[in-house]
């Protein structure tokens, strides 16, 4: 049996952005919030969060009659993770040729750019 994946899918980094947003959310906060943004069956929701709870990405509690969600790691980890896995699968673990791509094709903004320089030389 393979060992279940920390790496997020699409949708599941769809919920977890909802729920890092929202705080501590039942199935309902969820459906609706992405309901706002597209179609999506609430019967989907519900699945996609059991299978995140039996992933470990979310933890449940009993609420009255409600289950009641949460992360259970936060959103500045997984995000490193998630950028991790990027660079190591894409660009050999290497984050310089995706800076120099970012900068060269203008996807960065003149004060983004600024920024990550004062990181830099605050790290020399």
């Amino acid at each position: 049996m393979r060992p279940k994946s920390k790496t997020l899918t699409d949708q599941e980094l769809e919920i977890m952005k909802v729920v890092w947003k929202l705080g501590p959310v039942t199935v309902r906060n969820v459906y609706e919030a992405l309901l706002a943004e597209r179609r999506i069956a609430y019967t989907s929701v519900m699945t996609m969060m059991k299978i995140m709870t039996d992933k470990r990405h979310l933890k449940r509690r009993l609420d009255d009659r409600t289950y009641v969600y949460e992360a259970t790691r936060p959103k500045s980890q997984v995000l490193m993770e998630l950028v991790g896995d990027f660079l190591g699968r894409v660009f050999d673990g290497s984050a310089q040729p995706l800076v120099l791509y970012l900068a060269r094709n203008r996807l960065v903004s003149k004060k983004e750019l600024e920024e990550i320089l004062r990181l830099v030389r605050e790290r020399s």
